[in-house]
């Protein structure tokens, strides 16, 4: 199958915590698995994920023993027609934005998924290197 899919975890500014990209064929949920395994090492204090309704199912389990979070479920009202800002998920929308900006992450031109890991962390260090900058 064609394409890829990214997937982030952000922290309140919309900075990367993790990022993991693999083909599209692969189901959400599986994914969320790929980019949340090593996050219980790496932010020990992390307390509460917001996620989309793409992550709902046995995952909601699975966060507890991983590294004793709450996933939290942000969903759409269903009788709301068109659109509708939802709390926290805009957060992560707008770092694929950002991310968006940059010419290599407009479109998936890598060969290889590592490359394309690669290309969003380093567009995010610009990123942030860019904001510390004194004007």
């Amino acid at each position: 199958m064609k394409g890829r899919k990214r997937h982030i975890v952000v922290d309140t500014l919309g900075l990367i915590l993790n990022c993991v990209v693999h083909p599209a064929d692969v189901q959400d949920r599986d994914g969320a698995k790929l980019v949340l395994e090593d996050l219980a090492k790496r932010f020990p204090r992390l307390r509460k994920i917001w996620a989309d309704g793409g992550y709902t199912g046995e995952l909601l389990e699975q966060v507890k023993d991983w590294g004793k979070w709450v996933l939290e479920i942000v969903k759409k009202a269903d009788k709301t027609a068109g659109f509708q800002l939802l709390p926290h998920r805009w957060i992560v929308e707008r770092t694929f934005a950002w991310l968006g900006r940059y010419r290599r992450l407009s479109k998936d031109y890598e060969v290889f998924i590592e490359t394309s890991e690669t290309m969003i962390r380093l567009a995010m260090i610009r990123l942030m290197l860019k904001r510390l900058a004194i004007p």
